[in-house]
């Protein structure tokens, strides 16, 4: 017997008791394919038959977030603005401050200042910078405690629980001092070596401190944060301080060499100057009645001798008066713009934006849940066709 004609037939038998194959297999004849469809109906079905949990989550995150903000310890700013003397002159001054109004720096013809401005934040942030102010002496508000900077910060400063656990969890798990010196036998620090403490002491001493520069005006703006107004003031100004010896001490150190050097030749010729002077007194008040040539000839030498000696001296004179004006010109000057003042709000983020930024990530928590757990009845399969 012929068994292809039974095997067609029994073939379009079984695709006729399948509908699904057969229709796959017409869909893909007609170039068929499926999407995913968010049904937005059905979603706001879900969120609206579950709106009491959403509720119930946001009202407990948002008294978390309550408690949170009430633990957060208030910190206050307090701010100066500095605005240095212009180092270059001249034409090169000129087509700089000409370029700074279109926001572009220009700073050739300036070949004696290799400090800029622009890296005054990091001068301020370096180590041996913020190690120098752990001396600085502060009072609190209230006038109940006088101590260094250092031992504020290590001793008095207030902390959220949270950073509590943390610090009791780290103390735990480093038991050792990492530089291995252990305590210091003196009171000097070492900014080469700093021991764990000093080095998280100082690290939290460069994130209260903000220096910025803006690029078009040189204008210095120093920001100091603290737990107590008074403290952030007073440490606003000793950063300012500290910041012009340390721009003076660059600008001025090749003008004070300079005065060091003449100031030595002005020494030296002084006392060669009164040697001369004092030989030349005693030899002729020894000599008054003598009228023999050879004595009135050395003490002619010992008159031109002074005279040498004294021309030089009052050249070294104008050379040392030179340098010191020098020196006064290199000196840089600081107009204080905004002068630092104590601080009467503090500037931590609002606490009604804590509590609403805890209750906006719980809503939306809560939302992403419900969706990904009604996935199928919020996200449908359907066919479209070519």
């Amino acid at each position: 017997m012929d068994k292809a004609p039974m095997l067609n037939e029994k073939k379009k038998e079984e695709e006729s008791a399948d509908p699904v194959k057969a229709n796959a297999q017409e869909g893909a004849s007609s170039n068929s394919f499926y999407r995913i469809a968010f049904d937005a109906f059905a979603f706001i079905q879900v969120l609206a038959k579950r709106k009491w949990l959403i509720l119930t989550i946001a009202l407990v995150f948002g008294l978390l977030g309550a408690f949170c903000s009430f633990q957060i310890p208030k910190v206050y700013t307090s701010e100066l603005s500095l605005a240095p003397e212009a180092s270059n002159s001249g034409l090169s001054s000129n087509i700089s401050s000409l370029a700074s109004m279109v926001g572009v720096d220009m700073k050739f013809g300036d070949g004696e200042d290799a400090i800029y401005p622009e890296i005054y934040p990091d001068v301020v942030s370096s180590n041996k910078f913020i190690v120098s102010l752990f001396g600085v002496k502060v009072t609190t508000k209230d006038n109940s405690l006088t101590t260094t900077y250092y031992d504020y910060l290590s001793k008095h400063q207030k902390a959220a629980f949270w950073n509590q656990w943390k610090e009791k969890l780290l103390s735990k798990l480093n038991t050792e001092d990492p530089t291995g010196g252990g305590a210091r036998q003196t009171n000097k620090v070492d900014t080469f070596r700093l021991t764990k403490k000093e080095a998280d002491i100082a690290n939290g001493i460069s994130g209260n401190i903000t220096c910025s520069v803006d690029k078009k005006t040189s204008v210095i703006t120093i920001q100091v944060k603290d737990q107590d107004p008074v403290v952030a003031k007073t440490m606003t100004d000793s950063v300012k301080v500290r910041l012009q010896n340390f721009i003076k001490e660059y600008r001025t150190r090749k003008a004070r060499n300079n005065v060091a050097y003449v100031r030595q030749l002005y020494d030296e010729a002084k006392r060669r100057y009164d040697e001369a002077r004092r030989k030349y007194a005693s030899y002729a008040d020894a000599h008054q009645e003598t009228v023999l040539q050879t004595y009135q000839s050395q003490q002619e030498d010992l008159e031109n001798e002074m005279q040498l000696q004294y021309n030089i001296y009052t050249q070294c004179v104008q050379q040392l008066q030179l340098s010191l004006a020098k020196l006064q010109e290199k000196t840089p000057v600081f107009t204080e713009i905004v002068q630092a003042t104590v601080p009467i709000k503090h500037s931590n983020t609002p606490k009604i934006v804590i509590v609403f930024a805890f209750m906006l990530f719980a809503t939306i928590g809560t939302v992403l849940y419900l969706a990904i757990t009604n996935r199928k009845r919020i996200f449908k399969l359907v066919e479209v066709t070519a």
